[in-house]
Formats: C-alpha cells, sequence, structure tokens
C-alpha cells in the first residue's frame, strides 16, 4: 500500500495503542475525542489531496529508492524541482486546512538522517545508513506519518547535557544490550506526534566527548512501552467542548503539541541511525534545522493566504473594502506573505546535492526564511486585527445568537454591511480570532517565532554561513586596497 486514503489513515491511528493524558485524565479514544479530532483531520487532508489528480505533481513523488509512487511526506529529495515542490505542498496545505498539518518535521527528518546516516557510515564504517534505508522503504510502502523529535527540556541552559543535575534533561542512552538500546527522556513541544505511526528522535544540540550517550537518533513506533504523550494546553481548547462550530473559528482543522515521555524504551539495532559519534550530532541538527527552516516559507505562508482572505472579508462585511487605508494594510499583508514564498523557493532552488545524493537547501537562505518568519507573520496578525476591529474579541456567543430572547438583539446590533447576514460577519470574525490568538495561533503566530529554533538560533546561522570574509575581499577589490 503506497498511498493511504484519508480513512484508511484514520483507522490506522485508530488502531494504535497510544498513551495520551489530558487535563489530568488518559484519552481512551483520542481520534474521537473533540478537542483532538481537528488535528487529526489536519494530517488527514495530506492523504486526501495525493488522491486527488489535480494535485498529484505536489503531493506525490517517485521514490528515489524504489522508483515506487509515494507521498512526498516520504520522499528524499534528489532534486532542486523536489524542494520547490516541498514548498509548495506546503502552501497549498496551509491554505486547505488554515493550520498545522504535522508531517514536515518527520519529513525534514528523514532527510536530514539520510545523508548524515551515509556521512557517518563513511567515517566509521557503521550500518546506518542501511538501516535509515530499511526505514524509510518500510515508511514509503506503509504511508506512515512519521513525527520529527528534536527539543528536549533541556534543565539549566548553561550546562551541558552530561553536567545536568538530572540526566533526563536530554534523551540519552541509559543501557546498551546485544540486540539493541535503552532510552529515556523526554521530547517537548511535539507537534503532531498523537497523529503520527513512528516518532524520529534527533539529538537537539552540536555535542562534545563527553555527551556520547546523548548522541543518539533513531526511530520507534509511537505507541512503543514507555512511551507516554502529554497534551499541552492552548488558548480557548475548551471551545471544542461546547458544541458550537462557529465559536471555534476553525472547527474542522488543527494542531496539537505533547510533552512526550521516554520512560526507559527499548531500540532494536536496525532502527538506531546514530549512537554515539558526537561529532555527527552537530551535522544532524544544522541540516534538520535547514530543512525545517525551509518548510516555513511554505506552511506558514498557505496559512496567511487563509488570514489575509479573512481580513479582506472582514472589511467588506464591516463596508469598509474601498477604503485608501485598509487596501494598503492588505497590500502590506500579501507583500510579507510573498516575500516568505519567495525565500523558501529561493532557498530551495539554490539547493545542492549532498555525498548521498539527496538534496540539501541552501543554508544561509533557510535561515533567512525562517528570520523572516519570526517577524513577518506577527505584522500580518497585526494588520488582521486592525482590520477586523474589537468586535473579533468582544463578539457574543452562537447559543447568544440563536437565543430566542437576546439573539434578535445580537443580529440587529452586530450586523455590518446590510447583505451580509450578522452570522456570517461572526464567523469570519471568529476565524481570525482563531488564527491570531486561539488555538490555530500554536501553529501560526507563536510557532513561527519558536518552531524551527529561536530568533537567535538563526542568526546565529546566518553569521556562520554570511561569509563577511569573502564580502570583505570583494570591497578591498572594488576600493583598490592591498
Amino acid at each position: 500500500m503506497a498511498l493511504m486514503t484519508g480513512e484508511q489513515y484514520i483507522e490506522s491511528i485508530r488502531r494504535l495503542n497510544l498513551q495520551i493524558y489530558m487535563f489530568g485524565e488518559k484519552i481512551e479514544s483520542p481520534v474521537d475525542h473533540p478537542i483532538l479530532r481537528p488535528s487529526l483531520n489536519s494530517v488527514r487532508m495530506t492523504y486526501d489531496l495525493a488522491q486527488d489528480p489535480q494535485y498529484e505533481d505536489l503531493m506525490t513523488a517517485t521514490s528515489a529508492i524504489t522508483g515506487n509512487k509515494i507521498n512526498r511526506f516520504c520522499h528524499i529529495h534528489h532534486s532542486t524541482q523536489d524542494l520547490v515542490n516541498k514548498v509548495k505542498m506546503q502552501r497549498l496545505l496551509g491554505q486547505k486546512t488554515a493550520s498545522c498539518f504535522q508531517r514536515c518535521v518527520g519529513m525534514d527528518a528523514f532527510n536530514a538522517l539520510y545523508s548524515t546516516t551515509f556521512e557517518t557510515d563513511r567515517q566509521y564504517k557503521t550500518n546506518y545508513f542501511e538501516n535509515f534505508k530499511k526505514f524509510a522503504i518500510a515508511t514509503e510502502e506503509n504511508d506512515w506519518t512519521v513525527d520529527g523529535a528534536m527539543t528536549d527540556p533541556k534543565g539549566d541552559r548553561s550546562l551541558a547535557p552530561h553536567a545536568q543535575p538530572d540526566a533526563d534533561m536530554y534523551l540519552h542512552v541509559v543501557e546498551r544490550r546485544p540486540d539493541g538500546i535503552v532510552v529515556r527522556g523526554a521530547k517537548a513541544h511535539q507537534t503532531g506526534i498523537i497523529n503520527s505511526h513512528e516518532v524520529i528522535v534527533m539529538p537537539t544540540i552540536a555535542m562534545g566527548p563527553d555527551d556520547k550517550d546523548y548522541a543518539v537518533s533513531f526511530a520507534v513506533p509511537t505507541d512503543a512501552e514507555g512511551i507516554f504523550m502529554i497534551i499541552g494546553r492552548q488558548s480557548c481548547d475548551t471551545r471544542k467542548l461546547e458544541g458550537s462550530e462557529m465559536d471555534v473559528g476553525n472547527s474542522e482543522f488543527g494542531g496539537v503539541e505533547a510533552l512526550v515521555v521516554f520512560d526507559n524504551v527499548f531500540v532494536p539495532n536496525d532502527r538506531i541511525f546514530l549512537n554515539g559519534e558526537v561529532e555527527f550530532a552537530g551535522m544532524l541538527v544544522e541540516r534538520f534545522a535547514g530543512y525545517h527552516r525551509q518548510s516555513y516559507g511554505g506552511c506558514k505562508v498557505g496559512v496567511g493566504d487563509v488570514l489575509i482572505g479573512a481580513a479582506a472579508l472582514a472589511a467588506e462585511y464591516n463596508g469598509v473594502e474601498r477604503a485608501s487605508a485598509v487596501k494598503d494594510k492588505l497590500i502590506e499583508m500579501v507583500h510579507l506573505n510573498e516575500t516568505l514564498f519567495a525565500c523558501g523557493i529561493a532557498c530551495s532552488a539554490e539547493g545542492k546535492p549532498t555525498p548521498s545524493g539527496n538534496y540539501l537547501i541552501d543554508l544561509l537562505l533557510a535561515n533567512v526564511c525562517k528570520q523572516n518568519v519570526t517577524r513577518f507573520p506577527y505584522e500580518i496578525v497585526r494588520l488582521a486585527e486592525d482590520i477586523a476591529g474589537g468586535l473579533m474579541v468582544t463578539a457574543p456567543s452562537e447559543k447568544d445568537l440563536r437565543d430566542p430572547v437576546v439573539g434578535p438583539y445580537v443580529d440587529k446590533y452586530l450586523r455590518g454591511v446590510n447583505a451580509v447576514s450578522t452570522e456570517n460577519r461572526l464567523r469570519v470574525l471568529r476565524l481570525i480570532e482563531n488564527m491570531s490568538l486561539g488555538t490555530a495561533a500554536v501553529g501560526y503566530r507563536t510557532e513561527s517565532m519558536h518552531g524551527a529554533g529561536s530568533p537567535q538560533a538563526q542568526r546565529i546561522m546566518i553569521a556562520r554561513q554570511g561569509n563577511i570574509g569573502a564580502k570583505k575581499k570583494l570591497a578591498k577589490a572594488i576600493a583598490h586596497i592591498d
């Protein structure tokens, strides 16, 4: 089965024995839980669109390993066109869901590990590349959703992993056996892990010689013994329990993050991709971060398209769409959004092959892309809120609108232009609220700041990749300085 349908995907997740906790309780049926189900629907869209002939070029690819037709989220990039198509696919899915669709981290981990394991094997004569290819083929053939787990809790940030008072602040190997390893620790902010079949674990920072037990990468099923997922709170999340799809804003789609605990989890030898080779931990982190920073030039742009459309509708429903100030704000929103897309396309088009044969984006431009993402979505949100007006956060509930006593007053006094119903006006305002302040803001605004590394992480990479020395030589040549 190379390509699952959306319904087949849902049923495959239902069969997993996931250990999920939320609000102090174990969730026995996460697939059907009203808070969690929208996030599952977002992932389902990656399967549904792959079945649609009009999106085939973006959503599917030809496997570089087997030659089979596969979902692009399982693909190893082997050309700049692959890299460009990845960004275009992510924009499409952002437009269709207005939320995080959760498969990007696993795809980016895939491509970072493909080249890193190849180069680790070349130096150490290990078998990680073959291990990973075997896992990649299984992922392609089963069309798995794979979570990428990189971020450790980190404890005291001033201390290296091995120097932490609590050794579990960074995930690490606690036992080595003839048939595999046992690991313990946690990974934070794990978007989509509750909707994934497998999880790829990676180190979160470059490692030193004393951090060998922490320089570990592997893959295990998400329902492996010893894995526990604790759902993070989101603003307005319990609105999904109230039965009002209008008040939620985006009732069908969403994202969910979790703290994932690995409590003495066993990893068999053929699922290990790094095990103590500390000098390659930094390479893996850098390449994964580069791929994931490229991703933000697609997914955030697609979500931005929806927010810009919602702001334009709000202006129309308020009767101010012809005002020059409103037009200018919408122009600025489009300008910022397309600038992010241009960065995502640019770092893709400038990609180069690695020794393994897969393509790596231009790391400097990928970090420039993500640096802009830490800023521009905040301005896009500000402008959307400006256009929407205060009613976005003061509107009564849908129950009030439907109430026989106060409903007529709500309908009368909260109407904008007469040709548009009060309900439709409130619906678009709730969507803007959801995307700028509610559950979707986690995957758009806040994630734009901290996802794939905080702003300073990109600035460090820009400084490293910027090649100021070469630029000084250019200036010297023009100024005729010896």
